[in-house]
């Protein structure tokens, strides 16, 4: 057997004709890349790719290569695919945005299990859109509007969106007025594509305008920046769902009279071509009472 360590990062540049491109899609360096074909080739005795000019082409032993190990990972894929389909009659897995996961589905998840006690539900967290995530899932929250593919929306659910900030940032205040927050430090959350309401956005439903010199900090997490508002560092923009228990617990206040409601802010699917089992519809019907029963 080759090196099987290379198989990998040969299949992709191979695919891509790329070892840049090959790089990016397994989050390696690329003088990785190149190194580990380079092995495969000393290993075989035969060149896979002809290097000209910070480009590299395919020879015919590497077309031929390439073709073989990507039937193989294909077989080995179907193979995987096949056998996550088939998973425990009484089991779901729940694929979960991280910032709802940890403020609104664990203080909860004890319920369902009161409810169904029989049932085990797996949780597993992602950041990023469906279409991005390589996790085995029977049902998937996530806000409305990212990417989902094939996968079947079951139904979505609505939010109020509003500002939060730690009871102590305030300094005795009672309330802040829209003007009043530009004086004010804004907690920014940022991600790539833009998938929650922010504060522009924000203020532009309610008539108002973000002014460019207002103070502010980025965050790339939500978790952390919900945090920082707890931690007094500004005042964030906060979602029901997941800061209403941090308010009920006195960790963050409301400045601000004002909220805005999403009548389709979260999204709950199921799997493109998953099976119909009893635990997978428990979850989506528990999962749809507990959402809209707090709205």
């Amino acid at each position: 057997m080759p090196p099987l360590a290379s198989l990998l990062p040969f299949e992709a540049a191979a695919r891509l004709e790329s070892f840049s491109r090959a790089a990016d899609e397994l989050h390696i360096t690329q003088a990785a890349i190149s190194r580990q074909i380079r092995g495969l080739e000393e290993n075989l005795g035969v060149s896979l790719f002809q290097r000209r000019n910070r480009a590299v082409f395919l020879t015919e032993a590497g077309r031929e290569l390439g073709r073989v190990i990507s039937a193989a990972l294909l077989s080995i894929s179907h193979s995987a695919a096949a056998l996550r389909q088939t998973p425990r009659k009484n089991t779901a897995v729940l694929l979960c945005q991280l910032c709802e996961a940890f403020y609104w589905l664990m203080p909860r998840l004890s319920n369902f299990h009161q409810q169904f006690p029989d049932i085990e539900i797996q949780v597993v967290t992602t950041t990023r859109p469906l279409t991005e995530c390589a996790e085995h899932f029977d049902v998937a929250l996530q806000s409305t509007g990212r990417s989902s593919g094939l996968h079947v929306l079951a139904f979505t659910a609505a939010d109020e969106v509003f500002p939060v900030c730690s009871p102590h940032y305030l300094n005795d205040r009672q309330s802040l007025s829209l003007t009043d927050l530009r004086h004010h430090t804004l907690l920014h959350h940022r991600a790539s594509p833009p998938h929650l309401m922010e504060w522009d956005s924000w203020l532009q439903t309610l008539g108002q305008r973000l002014d460019g010199g207002t103070p502010g900090s980025l965050f790339d997490s939500y978790p952390m920046m919900l945090q920082a508002a707890v931690e007094g560092h500004g005042i964030a923009m906060g979602w029901q769902r997941t800061a209403g228990r941090l308010i009920e617990s006195g960790a963050l206040v409301r400045p601000c009279a004002q909220s805005v409601h999403l009548p389709e802010a979260i999204s709950v699917f199921t799997r493109h071509g998953g099976e119909e089992r009893i635990a997978v519809r428990a979850l989506v019907g528990w999962l749809e009472e507990a959402l809209n029963a707090e709205n």
